[in-house]
């Protein structure tokens, strides 16, 4: 095999399969980066739930498939000089030349190497920036707990021309409602895809829309040269939709960035387990946190209230977590009791709220 390639090119492609190795391969060629060159130069990694695939332009001499250590790849082709480099196959060994950096890696059987899966059925497509900011608003609602499988998921439902995402890790669940391109108008679909797959998918997204795809098992994302399958978990879910709609007595609407600033700011003072305290009144809403180890802070923000005056307390880095996922300039907080959830709206006008995150309140002093 030989073939040349730009340096960026192949460095930022190398970089974008390795994501997915893993750190403790269950046999030694998945520690492995497969190379394979033809038309193009196809990268691939597979861990045996995620695969990963890159495919960029090449100039390629001799067609070939090669198997090279995935991470220290990734290193020497992120530290290469800004020249084209130059790939040579011979025997157990493969050449990587750029400028007058040359490097002989070792390489691994590649007769070893399992098969990817193949790229199950298109079910549709929806925009980039769309899918990336879904996932980037509600991901952090995911539990990193693995013993429990269904709580490390976001939860994916398409019904016609409508998609929502969701995630919940039992203390706060997060969902976005989005319009997506189904292949089929009527088509319904509903997957549960680790949460971990998800954000690496949008963070490698340029541009472009993501074809979505969903097969026995598996489902699949392909954007600009890139795409990736995943091993689905088991479509167990809790009933997101029905506590993402009660009717809230209390009613809060403030600006965004300062309140998020304010809650920041208080949070210097409050311990790990110190709950940041909001008391809402006609006009304003003053944050609150500390009286432990290091003090107190108070903040007050503007605040239209609908409703009774009311304390409610939260976790700060779960409450900060949700107002990172409004996008308007306004929030809505609904409230019905100190010791009920809340939920936390993006307030867009006269259309229902696309983000929507409801999260659990703590018993406050």
């Amino acid at each position: 095999m030989k073939f040349r390639v730009n340096r960026d090119v192949l460095a930022e492609a190398v970089a974008w399969a390795a994501r997915v190795l893993p750190s403790r391969p269950a046999v030694p060629v998945l520690s492995g980066l497969l190379l394979e060159a033809g038309d193009d130069l196809v990268l691939s990694a597979f861990d045996y739930d995620v695969s990963a695939r890159a495919t960029v332009e090449a100039d390629v001499a001799e067609p070939g498939r090669v198997l090279i250590p995935g991470r220290i790849l990734a290193e020497i082709t992120r530290s290469l000089p800004g020249e084209p480099v130059e790939v040579v196959t011979g025997g157990a060994e493969a050449v990587l030349t750029c400028g007058s950096a040359e490097f002989g890696l070792l390489t691994m059987p590649v007769e070893d190497f399992p098969m990817l899966p193949e790229m199950p059925p298109r079910i549709g497509a929806v925009g980039g920036g769309v899918f990336a900011t879904a996932v980037g608003q509600v991901a952090p609602a995911a539990s990193r707990d693995e013993a429990l499988p269904m709580l490390t998921a976001v939860r994916i439902d398409a019904a016609g021309e409508n998609m929502t995402m969701a995630a919940t890790d039992r203390y706060r669940i997060a969902a976005r409602e989005f319009d997506w391109r189904p292949e089929q108008p009527d088509a319904a679909a509903a997957a549960m895809v680790p949460a971990r797959v998800l954000v690496e998918v949008a963070r490698s997204l340029r541009g472009g829309e993501v074809a979505v795809a969903l097969g026995e098992g598996i489902a699949g994302f392909e954007s600009v040269g890139r795409s990736t399958t995943v091993r689905l978990l088991d479509e167990q879910f809790i009933d997101y939709r029905s506590r993402l709609t009660d009717d809230w007595s209390i009613r809060a609407d403030l600006p965004v960035a300062p309140f998020v600033e304010a809650i920041k700011r208080v949070a210097l003072v409050a311990g790990s387990n110190t709950a940041i305290s909001l008391s809402f009144t006609r006009g304003q809403v003053v944050v609150q946190a500390g009286g432990g180890d290091f003090g107190r802070g108070t903040e007050a923000v503007d605040a239209e209230l609908s409703g009774d005056d009311i304390r409610i307390a939260f976790q700060s880095q779960f409450l900060l977590d949700g107002l990172s996922g409004v996008h308007t300039e306004l929030v809505r907080i609904n409230m019905e009791s100190p010791t009920r959830p809340a939920l936390i709206a993006e307030v867009p006008g006269d259309a229902e709220p696309a983000f929507r995150y409801l999260v659990m309140s703590l018993r406050h002093t």
